[in-house]
């Protein structure tokens, strides 16, 4: 049964690598060093539900509701935007330092938020976790099947934690002002990106339902 857990790990890796609005938030909370354990393990424990509600039979519920799907995907375009626009102002703050600084600062409470957000507000994740991991894990015996579904939640528990341990552990050379602005604007550009993606995609959803 190692092999079907070898094809989970390869696979989530894949899909878990680009970077994203998940990636993004762990990187910068690793450089802040300010709750990036925490920010980690609720991806982590995030990508376990979704995986598992993908593989076990989750993907039926996506399919039949394109409302629900549309409803997600103009709240992740939302979230998009205002993020990026927080990590462009602070990438252009003429004291980026302090601005960093001041950021670093904000609480617990909207730091699980906007992982929450970065997350359960990503339509690509249910594409991914119930579209893709879905049919694939669908098609398997039930002992495979667990096997295939441990290897793809173990690749998103190694990646989050090594992404902020990394983070954590590159801080003092990634906190320069010059390294701000590049994480800060390269960021901002991530999630202008992704989110006008979202936005085509959104409103192809619109016409397909007023169709």
């Amino acid at each position: 049964m190692l092999s079907w857990y070898f094809q989970g790990l390869i696979l989530g890796s894949a899909m878990i690598l680009p970077l994203g609005p998940q990636n993004a938030l762990v990187l910068n909370q690793g450089i802040r060093r300010q709750y990036h354990l925490m920010v980690a393990t609720l991806c982590a424990l995030s990508d376990l539900a979704l995986i598992g509600a993908g593989i076990f039979g989750g993907s039926a519920l996506l399919s039949q509701s394109p409302w629900l799907m549309a409803l997600v995907t103009w709240g992740g375009v939302s979230f998009l935007f205002w993020y990026g626009w927080g990590a462009f102002r602070v990438a252009m703050s003429p004291d980026v330092a302090l601005t960093s600084e001041e950021t670093r600062k904000q609480g617990r409470v909207r730091i699980i938020i906007s992982m929450l957000a970065a997350t359960w507000l990503n339509p690509h994740v249910y594409l991914d976790t119930f579209v893709v991991l879905g049919s694939l894990g669908s098609q398997l015996e039930a002992e495979p099947k667990r096997w295939f579904a441990i290897g793809t939640i173990s690749a998103s528990f190694l990646w989050f934690f090594g992404l902020a341990l990394m983070a954590s552990m590159l801080a003092p050379r990634l906190r320069t002002a010059l390294a701000q602005r590049i994480i800060n604007g390269g960021v901002a550009l991530v999630m202008v990106v992704i989110g006008l993606r979202l936005a085509g995609e959104g409103i192809d959803l619109l016409k397909t339902l007023a169709g």
